[in-house]
């Protein structure tokens, strides 16, 4: 337990000495928090379904001095899963956090979402999740410590037209790290999850190509703008960090105020217009 005498806001937030596991880490969100981990002190290991994004990814950290190394698998296989989290354990002797991230995003009308995109997306978006999270915590229960986060979305919460698969994926995420946070706590495991609202990814090329949208997300956004990958490293390193230790079963969301907000009017609707 932390008292007044014992807290340290800053060094309470480093990683030296932690062992992380980040999914869907070549590009986008997962590789802005896999080099947040690791300039915060984490030896990273930097998961993809494509060795070659997973070892690029690599070497543009290790070419900043960050310590990186490559562990390619499909997160749907679910026997090459526990594979990599036993060889990470047996390298390093602990693995200290998990970031489940990987996702996949299927856009099309609830009339042509076939079963198969529809078990695609809840295989890598929902049940690779548990998955690793269940071997993950076979390894943390022994240490006494661990730390799972989630990659949730705005849409865990909420929905829009055209994602079905996604949504439902997505609000499970919800469920898994709340359940998990009740089963884990007391073996000294926090699991929590970050909301990301609407980020410049690869995953949004479309919606961001469509200026229509776009501009829709910027006008129902208080802060008025999308988010880049790299405004999720701070929430994700508070939530890997012991900052975070007292923790567990939270939903960070990092959406601009979108979720808070029923619309967004304009200022002079407000009559404050300078």
């Amino acid at each position: 337990m932390k008292t007044s005498e014992t807290y340290r806001p800053i060094a309470d937030f480093s990683l030296t000495g932690r062992v992380a596991l980040v999914t869907g880490a070549g590009r986008g969100i997962g590789y802005a928090i896999a080099r947040g981990f690791a300039q915060a002190g984490a030896t990273v290991v930097i998961n993809d379904i494509s060795e070659e994004a997973a070892r690029a990814a690599c070497e543009r950290l290790q070419a900043e001095g960050l310590r990186a190394e490559p562990q390619a698998f499909d997160v749907t296989d679910h026997p090459a899963g526990a594979d990599a989290i036993d060889a990470i354990v047996a390298r390093h002797g602990k693995l200290d956090i998990l970031m489940n991230n990987a996702g996949i995003l299927i856009r099309k009308p609830v009339e042509t979402h076939e079963i198969g995109d529809w078990d695609k997306v809840i295989a890598v978006n929902l049940t690779s999740f548990y998955a690793l999270a269940r071997e993950a915590t076979r390894h943390m229960r022994k240490a006494g410590y661990g730390r799972i986060i989630n990659t949730a979305s705005l849409m865990g919460i909420s929905s829009r037209p055209g994602v079905i698969s996604y949504v439902a994926a997505k609000h499970g995420v919800v469920g898994i790290t709340r359940a998990l946070a009740a089963e884990l706590g007391a073996h000294g495991i926090t699991v929590n999850a970050i909301g990301p609202g609407y980020i410049e990814t690869e995953i949004n090329k479309a919606t961001l190509a469509d200026q229509r949208f776009h501009q829709q997300v910027v006008d129902r956004t208080p802060l008025g703008r999308w988010a880049s990958p790299d405004e999720l490293v701070g929430p994700a390193i508070f939530l890997a960090s012991a900052a975070a230790g007292f923790v567990s079963g939270h939903i960070l969301m990092v959406d601009g105020g979108m979720s808070a907000t029923l619309f967004q009017p304009e200022v002079t609707d407000l009559g404050l217009a300078a």
